[in-house]
């Protein structure tokens, strides 16, 4: 099926695949990433997962909606809640415990939790109490969907910064979360150090030049911030326009 795309597309590593599964399509298509041994962003060896890259991008990114919302450049004392801890939550939760912040957790699989609370001190709530957790900081990173009509009411963080692919349920509730004053960090520009990361794996991996190109999610997020309060948009169309206004 790849090879039908006129390697127009270039499959990678998500939610439910692995390096492993990756490599095993390698063997039938070129037009796959994530599965070279290179350095990581972090100067360690790396198997050619994403999800470091992917973390460190969200949580580069989640602290400027921090300082653009909450004002203060730094997480020290920042309450955090982070639903699901994968591979791109649980790195993002280390980042965010070193930084100083506190964390609220919830995750399907136990083992997980118990980890991270014993790692990181985060408090473990169940599913559905994530989202009205009193917390400054909402970050989804499990599935897709989950600001809709019935969990934005529920929200009492006033910024929105996960590693979740599709997090609004309709494009309505893009203008929902900011008549509510919440901040939404558009997920695909927040999210896009592991892109950036499989990128540079196909044209040529140096770890310090994918780490500050990275680290420019933060000069996206602030034009997208900056944009959306002069023009009083939502900030998931004001993404919209910029990435088209990149395409051409």
């Amino acid at each position: 099926m790849l090879e039908r795309t006129g390697n127009r597309y270039i499959a990678a590593e998500d939610s439910g695949t692995s390096v492993a599964d990756l490599s095993v399509m390698a063997q039938h298509t070129t037009n796959v990433a994530g599965i070279t041994d290179r350095i990581g962003i972090d100067g360690a060896p790396c198997n050619g997962d994403p999800s470091p890259a992917t973390a460190y991008g969200v949580f580069t990114g989640l602290k400027t909606a921090v300082q653009h919302r909450l004002g203060g450049n730094h997480l020290d004392g920042i309450k955090v809640a982070v639903q699901g801890i994968g591979n791109v939550g649980y790195r993002l939760c280390e980042l965010l415990h070193n930084a100083g912040a506190q964390l609220y957790i919830t995750d399907i699989h136990p083992e997980r939790v118990a980890q991270a609370q014993a790692e990181f001190g985060a408090i473990a709530v169940d599913g559905q109490e994530i989202y009205s957790v009193d917390a400054d900081v909402f970050a989804p990173c499990a599935l897709g969907a989950v600001l809709n009509d019935a969990t934005i009411p529920l929200l009492s963080a006033k910024v929105v910064a996960g590693a979740a692919n599709n997090q609004l349920a309709g494009q309505r509730h893009d203008l929902m979360l900011q008549e509510r004053g919440i901040l939404y960090a558009p997920d695909y520009a927040l999210n896009a150090g592991g892109i950036i990361d499989l990128y540079y794996e196909r044209i040529g991996h140096e770890h310090l030049k994918v780490r500050a190109h990275i680290e420019t999610i933060s000069d996206t997020l602030n034009e997208i911030f900056q944009r959306s309060a002069q023009q009083k948009r939502p900030t998931g169309e004001i993404a919209d326009q910029l990435a088209e206004e990149r395409f051409r």
